[in-house]
């Protein structure tokens, strides 16, 4: 057959052969050696960036504090395998012999490329989502033996015996970072996808990735903050938090906002929102397609919410006695004065929820009414159960940490940040890492990054206390935790309470809620929402998305509330008006003049002063 056939041939794979390879084959070598000189020149200005706030001072690191914590927390995983030698080696044989199935496997594959892999990929995985790296015997073979190892290693923490519960905790959320950090998707020449980029640009995506990560350097003024989104494109009160209302009062805490009624009537019972102070509230307020706060004004709620202060030195003494008695109380008084209304309904959304529990067990003690329904957004109460943040809390972490804030105050809001992130790194962190540093592309505007990005500090006084009642010593759930000088209890609490969780939360488990809504005193209506901590909970109507379970009463286990519970397609936002509704249905004519009245002057338009300042 002559040549000129073969290439004619449609069955002929010479050609995408050749594409294959051609690839990965860099074309202008000149133009590739301008932009690698100009990319260690950029490099030298990250650097720079690192050093220069180390050098004034203005920049610690931290890192050692971790580091030895997860060396102490290896070595008793280690000491484990390695003080029975049979074990070892047993350990050692299943890390060849996955190996060897991997290679023989490739092998196979060399002379047959329609053979499946030996470690087939997750379809939800999408870091090797590139078809190089299944119809690349090379990146194939990268990726499996990162699958075997990363595995072998999880099963390691898993199989260990004699671990107490945190420590084994922790070696699997360390070795998860660990694993995610080494894939081979998060560097340049084991990626195919970035190889290609590479070789496409002639390293004009490396250049432009050692300029991003240079600026992220400046921003997070010698930390790297990696953006996740184009923050550009968002201004807060302009296109994000646009619900109209005021800032009807404000102490050195808190400024209590009012929304615009958009109805002719309204419930009687005003709704008072107090969100987390870890993050700032305009969760609920995104835009006007994903607000909460003006949903339920539509549904005819008077909101009001409480907007946290970003703390700085002046708060670093305020723990939950001050942000109770100035945030929660001094919201209430607030409500109280401007509707004239004695009885509210209150939501508390994660932290922020933990808080309202322990102020109505407080408030029950005190003889305080003013509270008639509370509604709880992925809220932990009970933290025998609480995810993965649990790992960063042990009484040395805890001495360590309060050492460090002494010295400022406050926690910087960049830590908490990365925290949270490093609870799903590999949807917060790397996925950034590679398509920011490597690909040398911008994020896209997300209106939730966005958010998640706009971190808040942490009060001294008040995070140490949140931390060790809550995940630490679990005060809150056995009745010691000392508010106003004595202990306060959740049975004391007798109010109807909605509890709402979320079937995928990594904070606040659906398990861990659970278990928790036993421990007030009256009615609580339990709901398991779909989804996670965040859309889970921001999920309106109109959309169509997730799902809910409802129904059974909070008693027994976990699973079998579950098996007996009632599956609803879409949002629980109407479930839950139609439960506070059912509590008390008296509605009246919309107050449509905000504020306190008299000679009160109102203070600003929503969303406030407190909620711009960013960190």
């Amino acid at each position: 057959m002559s040549a000129k056939a073969r290439d004619d041939d449609p069955g002929d794979t010479s050609d995408k052969g050749r594409e294959a390879i051609d690839a990965y084959v860099i074309k202008d070598p000149e133009a590739f050696a301008r932009n690698l000189a100009r990319m260690v020149q950029a490099a030298g200005h990250a650097a720079a960036e690192w050093v220069g706030p180390r050098e004034r001072g203005e920049a610690t690191d931290t890192i050692s504090e971790p580091a030895a914590d997860m060396a102490k927390t290896f070595s008793k995983v280690t000491e484990y395998w390695l003080s029975d030698p049979q074990r070892a080696l047993e350990a050692q044989t299943k890390l060849f012999s996955g190996y060897m199935n991997i290679w023989a496997n490739s092998i196979k594959r060399m002379g047959d490329p329609s053979l499946a892999e030996a470690i087939p990929t997750s379809p939800r995985d999408k870091r090797f989502a590139d078809e190089d790296w299944t119809g690349n015997a090379f990146f194939s073979f990268l990726k499996q033996a990162y699958l075997v190892t990363s595995q072998w290693a999880t099963d390691l923490v898993d199989n260990a015996e004699g671990l107490d519960a945190h420590t084994k905790h922790k070696a699997q959320f360390y070795v998860r970072q660990f694993t995610n950090a080494l894939s081979p998707s998060n560097f340049m020449i084991s990626n195919p996808e970035i190889f290609k980029e590479t070789v496409a640009t002639n390293g004009e995506n490396l250049v432009r990735g050692m300029e991003l990560l240079a600026e992220d350097l400046k921003t997070g003024k010698g930390e790297v903050r990696i953006r996740q989104a184009d923050y550009s494109k968002f201004e807060i009160g302009k296109n994000i938090a646009t619900t109209p209302g005021k800032v009807i009062a404000r102490n050195d805490l808190v400024e209590i906002i009012q929304y615009e009624p958009t109805t002719e009537t309204v419930l009687k019972r005003p709704l008072l929102i107090c969100p987390p102070w870890i993050n700032k509230f305009y969760i609920l307020d995104l835009n006007p397609d994903k607000s909460f706060i003006k949903w339920a004004v539509d549904q005819g709620h008077t909101v009001f919410v409480i907007s946290w202060v970003n703390p700085d030195e002046r708060h670093a003494q305020m723990d939950w006695d001050d942000y109770i008695d100035n945030g929660i109380v001094f919201g209430l008084d607030t409500v109280q004065k401007a509707t004239g209304e004695e009885r509210v309904n209150a939501i508390g959304y994660c932290v922020g929820g933990t808080l309202l529990s322990a102020a109505l067990a407080l408030m029950a003690r005190q003889g305080d009414q003013r509270i008639a329904t509370a509604t709880l957004f992925t809220t932990q109460v009970d933290f025998t159960h609480a995810g993965d943040l649990k790992v960063f809390v042990d009484d040395e972490q805890l001495e360590a940490l309060e050492t460090r804030m002494k010295q400022t105050g406050y926690l910087e809001g960049s830590k908490m940040a990365t925290a949270f992130n490093m609870l799903r790194s590999g949807d917060l962190i790397w996925p950034y890492v590679v398509n920011n540093y490597m690909k040398g592309k911008d994020p896209l505007p997300f209106d939730l990054l966005y958010w998640n990005a706009d971190s808040t500090r942490m009060a001294c006084a008040n995070h140490i206390f949140y931390l060790r009642n809550c995940y630490l010593e679990n005060n809150l759930a056995k009745g010691r935790m000392k508010l106003g000088g004595k202990p306060v209890k959740l049975s004391d609490v007798t109010i109807p309470i909605y509890n709402l969780a979320t079937r995928e939360d990594h904070i606040a488990p659906a398990l861990s809620v659970f278990e928790g809504s036993k421990l007030f005193g009256g009615e609580v209506t339990y709901v398991l929402g779909g989804s996670g901590h965040i859309a889970g909970v921001v999920n309106p109507p109109h959309r169509g998305k997730y799902q809910f379970w409802s129904g059974p009463k909070v008693e027994g286990a976990f699973e079998d509330w579950i098996g007996k519970a009632e599956m609803t397609e879409g949002s629980w936002w109407p479930h839950w008006h139609k439960w506070i509704r059912s509590q008390d249905n008296a509605d009246v004519p919309a107050r449509t003049k905000l504020g306190l009245g008299g000679k009160k002057k109102l203070l600003g338009d929503a969303p406030g002063e407190y909620v711009r300042v960013r960190v």
